[in-house]
């Protein structure tokens, strides 16, 4: 009878500490530049992370990349720019998630660099590709990014532009989830369990 209580116990725990495996990032604002030797997006913010139950939003820490080399196409009517470069999401410690690093990779293949006309003439741009590289645990994850910049009127791009919103998914077999508990509810988690424990001891003993 007892270990049927210790069994059952367990598999009540178990779900509450299943892991994620897609976690997805928001970023605005910051400035993309560059040329035929590549594209970087400095400043950043990173405005919400969203884990598969919730969403956190808020000033969460940055975001910034570079890419390889234009390989086809032009900066202006778009086209594709090489693998490599590197791709660095970074916590600031806002509700327990890292107080620095989260993810630090590079894109893994080549890059779509794509001018959208709009129905007024305006013009706007997606850079999308894949990436690979390391979560802050130090699990090996893939993921992939697309960047849209801001309306650039009826002109092109000419070297510089901003963001106007990005999303990045980073996805990985048991990737651990961001945030920590808090303290009060470690100890609220801890009560219900003792209190479960004991409840059920009660049904067996009957």
């Amino acid at each position: 009878m007892k270990r049927m209580f210790w069994l059952l116990l367990i598999t009540l725990v178990l779900p509450m500490a299943a892991f994620a495996n897609s976690i997805g990032f928001t970023n605005s604002t910051g400035t993309l530049s560059g040329s035929s030797a590549g594209l970087s997006l400095s400043s950043s913010n990173l405005i919400a992370i969203t884990g598969p139950s919730s969403t956190l939003t808020g000033n969460l820490g940055s975001l910034t990349f570079s890419t390889g080399g234009l390989t086809s196409g032009s900066l202006q009517m778009g086209g594709a720019f090489a693998a490599g470069g590197s791709f660095v999401i970074t916590g600031n410690g806002t509700a327990g998630i890292p107080n620095g690093m989260i993810f630090n990779g590079s894109f893994s293949g080549p890059l779509t660099w794509t001018l959208m006309t709009l129905a007024n003439g305006t013009h706007q741009y997606t850079l999308s590709g894949a990436l690979s590289g390391t979560w802050f645990t130090g699990q090996s994850v893939n993921g992939a990014t697309i960047q849209l910049t801001v309306n650039t009127g009826k002109g092109f791009f000419n070297g510089s532009t901003t963001i106007a919103s990005g999303d990045t998914d980073i996805s990985g077999s048991g990737l651990r989830t961001l945030t920590t508990p808090e303290p009060a509810s470690l100890t609220l988690f801890g009560t219900g369990l003792v209190g479960l424990a004991a409840m059920l001891r009660r049904q067996f003993k009957k």
